[in-house]
């Protein structure tokens, strides 16, 4: 995958399919820090502890009649390629947090894309879900909320 906004909508199709009713996408730039923060986070079935083992691993996936699952393993792989690293928390029932960080001056770092498309196309074709987009950068913080826009018509 050529960005990050791409790793953002496969990694959020694994949480619509994990029966999600609320996705939160975080982006934190920290150049001061040279770190870059990447989060998805949702409330959907999450996974016990065999799932969570086997997910990094790329000939992997419960997606019926697929036979690889390349998502996690990708943006494994681009956030160690960007002199990072990838984290997984879930629970059966208690979702799942996919937190990648990054070296914000890292040369091989993905650019993070067109972010905006991404998170219009997520929202369009999945109006039940409620997806909250937060981009944190240089003490600002920009929020956006599917429910919210809604709700103004």
């Amino acid at each position: 995958m050529e960005d990050l906004s791409l790793h953002v909508l496969d990694i959020a199709e694994n949480s619509i399919r994990a029966l999600a009713e609320n996705v939160v996408i975080r982006i934190i730039e920290e150049p001061g820090k040279d770190l870059l923060t990447l989060e998805i986070e949702d409330d959907g079935q999450g996974m016990d502890e065999g799932l969570l083992e086997k997910a990094l691993d790329p000939f992997f996936t419960t997606k019926a009649g697929k036979r690889v699952g390349l998502g996690l393993p990708l943006l494994s792989q681009a956030a160690r390629a960007g002199g990072g690293d990838m984290q997984i928390e879930s629970g059966p029932g208690a979702g799942t947090r996919i937190r990648a960080t990054f070296r914000y001056s890292h040369p091989d770092r993905k650019p993070l894309g067109d972010m905006p498309a991404t998170m219009r196309a997520l929202m369009a074709a999945n109006p039940a879900v409620n997806f909250v987009f937060v981009h944190k950068k240089e003490g600002e913080t920009h929020r956006v909320e599917s429910r919210e826009m809604g709700s103004q018509g």
